[in-house]
């Protein structure tokens, strides 16, 4: 090279320094490979995250969530079934006696009902993989259990003497 800014290309010919076959590089031609290399690596990054969000939310969440909401079911129902059985009074001639229940007002994002089915409180939810059933450890001296319970409302046991016994309302 020159110091007047001529140099040779391959073929021996003189071309400005900076040419290549014959040609002189624009400026604007040189730094259009770093940015073509950037917006590949952004592609290449929003595609990565993308990947893994829909693998998550496509199986890895949603399994977990069903299973975390059949666990919180469970519990809810042994909660419930704790306060029903203890809200029975000892053994009296006449009693009448009430318990609120704390119940969450959802499970796994939706609504839920507490049922009574022969003895056992029964939890039905839209989701079949979080129903769950508990059974109910009475006294003989209780002669029905009825009622449900909504969720997102107060839940009350109500039990009363009858003749026949002990009567358990779930209101």
């Amino acid at each position: 090279m020159t110091t007047d800014g001529v140099g040779t290309v391959g073929n021996g010919t003189a071309a400005p320094v900076g040419a290549v076959d014959g040609r002189t590089r624009q400026s604007d031609e040189r730094a259009a490979s770093p940015v073509v290399g950037k917006a590949m690596e952004a592609a290449i990054v929003v595609l990565y995250v993308g990947l893994v969000t829909a693998v998550l939310y496509g199986g890895v969440v949603p399994q977990y969530q069903a299973a975390a909401g059949a666990e919180v079911a469970e519990r809810t129902l042994a909660d419930a079934a704790t306060d029903v059985e203890g809200a029975i009074p000892p053994e009296v001639t006449a009693a009448e006696a009430s318990h609120e229940v704390d119940l969450p007002a959802t499970i796994d994002g939706h609504a839920y009902r507490v049922i009574v089915d022969d003895d056992s409180l029964v939890l039905e939810h839209p989701s079949p993989a979080i129903d769950a059933r508990i059974a109910l450890v009475l006294p003989d001296r209780v002669v029905s259990v009825e009622g449900s319970w909504e969720s997102g409302e107060r839940a009350v046991v109500r039990v009363r003497t009858t003749e026949e016994g002990l009567e358990v309302r779930l209101e």
